[in-house]
């Protein structure tokens, strides 16, 4: 099946107008997905209180897995964020985050808990056809993502900046990238990234 890729749309230094942008996108979509996935890395004892005061209900794990050094098994993050004492949360960092919601409900408290980690919002559905270029929306590949604190895909390299991605099939659409770009007045900013 293979992945989409991910053309960068919009970059920006503010992480509501990044999120602002990446919902003008969202909205020219034909189909949209039932839900939204919510990643983020915690990396300070601040950030994950907002993150969990953001997202209750969710599971937060380990950023970088631990074992048990007797039994080697995988251990489980157990302290309540809430609660826990500082110096113990931040023996605990880095965390991690991975939740799915319905739309509309708590993305705007996502992005402003968005802290120092890298974060991403994935609003997946299917982008309209268009007959002028003979391209077909198909619902595995397509959607919008905005990434938080970095400019790549992969995770790698934090940066102080906010960017929005469209996710097109696997073959790429540059020409459905850049009319998208155009839509928030700009072009494409690079060259496609492997996607979700």
């Amino acid at each position: 099946m293979g992945n989409s890729r991910a053309y960068p749309v919009f970059r920006t230094v503010d992480a509501v107008e990044a999120w602002t942008q990446g919902l003008r996108l969202n909205a020219l979509l034909a189909e949209r997905a039932d839900e939204v996935t919510l990643i983020a890395d915690l990396l300070t004892v601040e950030d994950a209180r907002r993150m969990a005061a953001a997202l209750p209900g969710a599971e937060f794990n380990y950023g970088t897995p631990r074992v048990d050094p007797v039994t080697r098994e995988h251990l489980d993050f157990g302290l309540d964020i809430a609660t826990a004492d500082g110096s113990l949360l931040e023996q605990e960092l880095p965390l991690s985050v991975l939740h799915y919601v319905a739309p509309g409900t708590v993305e705007d408290r996502f992005v402003r808990a968005v802290g120092q980690g890298i974060a991403s919002i994935g609003l997946s559905g299917r982008w309209p056809d268009d007959p002028t270029t003979d391209a077909h929306g198909f619902d595995a590949y397509d959607g919008v993502e905005v990434l938080f604190n970095c400019d790549n895909l992969d995770w790698k390299q934090p940066t102080g900046r906010h960017t929005v991605f469209v996710h097109v099939d696997k073959c790429g659409d540059l020409p459905r990238a850049e009319k998208l770009a155009a839509h928030l007045g700009g072009t494409v900013l690079g060259d496609a990234q492997l996607g979700w």
